[in-house]
């Protein structure tokens, strides 16, 4: 289901409308901050602050759009956007400080003016939000549909336009050869395909059609199509692949020929991996060459006080496309046979005193931005397991190795919302694997910086599943 408003017009007008209310929004909240707060009377620095402040914001938001006209979004997903509006606008301001020289603006000035900015247009945003989902919900703006065929994708396509009831969706009902209990206790019957230009005689204000009919019944789903074209309905078609495709599919198109794919993978671009490589390249090196070697010090001096053996701990694990590699790690644990293929519990015997201390602050983890430098790792992304895991887990999980389609990482988006720590239980590695797979198919640079701000905000506030 597309989750847009299905005219490409009223998107562009209301992405418009909206880029005028943030422009008119942040800049009188700026001039009410600098004359009534602060009763500042200087004009000119204003004028060219809110000038300034103006064009950089509409270039970044321009560029990346707005998402609060998609019908399924969160208030969540609409302030992460505008945050990334606000870091890019940033940045370009400051490169602009850097190059040019204004008069009358400082550095403080437009700081002022982007703190005031990013609240108010947050605000305004999902307040505008609200409105067009309440805007949707009359009568005479909701998208009257009807069902044709009552298969499992019907029933899904159904829940999905009624939750949460404000997508602006007014389902009629549906048709099919005979009733369907399951649907039924959805929807409205309103008879066979055969009865619906009778039937839509009475619903004259139809605005689309969704076809779950089996492909054997063609020349019935041609005469749907037909009926469609003739009285001013979209038809869209539904093909019943949920038999044995049990995923979202994502619609690709090479040349004419249309074909679904399993998964959404920004990093198969190769322009995604680069901008990836090049951030994982430049945090990994200026980490190493700045605060690696004191940490690097003071962990040596502690850990050949507290235990024998080496300082560096090496274990094989899976890494990208199933490849094994080294991860390297400060050793937290006494020698021991056990340790390619006994997990780590939370009291385990094997752990010393600073080496506990260690894997509760990710220090362990550290020696691993030697391997994102190499290549062997990212800096976000799934935790590469032992050898011994991925072939167990392979075995019982079906998707187990998609996670590998990426390059691992030193943290992830499982590991900072709950699922890292010992794997008791089959449900919780399940849990990782879908949480590494969605990073996967949501990856971009603000979900890596994300991603680290939490990791970090993790070690600071404490993890109970940090053992």
């Amino acid at each position: 289901m597309s989750n847009t408003i299905h005219s490409p017009h009223e998107n562009k007008l209301l992405k418009m409308s909206v880029l005028l209310g943030d422009i008119i929004i942040i800049n009188l909240l700026y001039w009410l901050f600098c004359c009534v707060l602060k009763y500042d009377t200087n004009i000119d620095a204003m004028r060219q602050t809110m000038v300034v402040g103006s064009i950089v914001y509409l270039a970044c938001t321009m560029e990346n759009g707005v998402v609060l006209h998609h019908r399924k979004v969160s208030n969540h997903q609409i302030i992460m956007r505008v945050m990334q509006n606000f870091f890019v606008g940033a940045i370009g301001c400051i490169l602009m400080f850097a190059i040019g020289d204004f008069q009358h603006m400082s550095l403080f000035r437009m700081i002022e003016f982007w703190l005031t900015a990013f609240v108010g247009v947050s605000i305004f945003r999902i307040i505008t939000r609200h409105v067009v989902a309440a805007w949707r919900c009359m009568p005479k703006h909701a998208h009257n549909v009807v069902f044709v065929g009552s298969n499992s994708n019907a029933r899904n396509m159904f829940r999905q336009m009624t939750t949460p009831n404000d997508l602006g969706f007014n389902v009629l009902g549906y048709f099919d050869h005979q009733p369907n209990e399951k649907f039924s206790e959805l929807c409205t019957y309103l008879g066979t395909p055969q009865d619906m230009p009778e039937v839509l005689k009475e619903h004259s204000n139809v605005h689309e059609l969704y076809c779950c009919l089996p492909s054997r019944f063609s020349e019935e789903i041609l005469e749907v199509i037909r009926y469609c074209e003739h009285h001013f309905i979209h038809f869209y078609s539904m093909p019943n692949i949920s038999n044995y495709l049990h995923h979202r599919m994502h619609l690709k198109v090479l040349g004419d020929v249309p074909y679904l794919s399993l998964y959404n993978e920004p990093l198969s671009l190769i322009e995604n991996r680069l901008v990836k490589r090049t951030f994982d390249f430049v945090v990994s090196l200026t980490f190493l060459c700045t605060l690696f070697p004191i940490i690097l010090a003071v962990v040596a001096i502690v850990t050949k006080t507290t235990m024998p053996g080496l300082l560096f701990f090496r274990q094989k694990r899976t890494g990208l496309n199933g490849k094994e590699f080294y991860c390297l790690k400060f050793r937290s644990m006494k020698v021991n046979k056990d340790s390619d293929t006994l997990q780590a519990t939370k009291n385990d015997p094997r752990k010393t005193k600073w080496g506990n201390i260690m894997r509760k602050t990710n220090i362990d983890e550290l020696p691993q931005f030697i391997n994102v430098l190499l290549g062997q790792m990212s800096i976000v992304g799934p935790r590469p397991h032992m050898v011994k895991h991925t072939d167990d887990y392979s075995k019982l999980i079906d998707n187990y190795m998609v996670r590998h389609y990426i390059k691992p990482g030193i943290t992830g988006w499982s590991q900072v919302n709950g699922f890292r720590g010992e794997t008791k239980y089959l449900s919780q590695m399940e849990g990782r694997v879908a949480g590494d797979i969605w990073y996967l198919e949501h990856w971009s640079v603000w979900l890596d910086i994300y991603i680290m701000y939490k990791t970090v905000a993790n070690v600071i506030v404490g993890d109970k599943q940090a053992f």
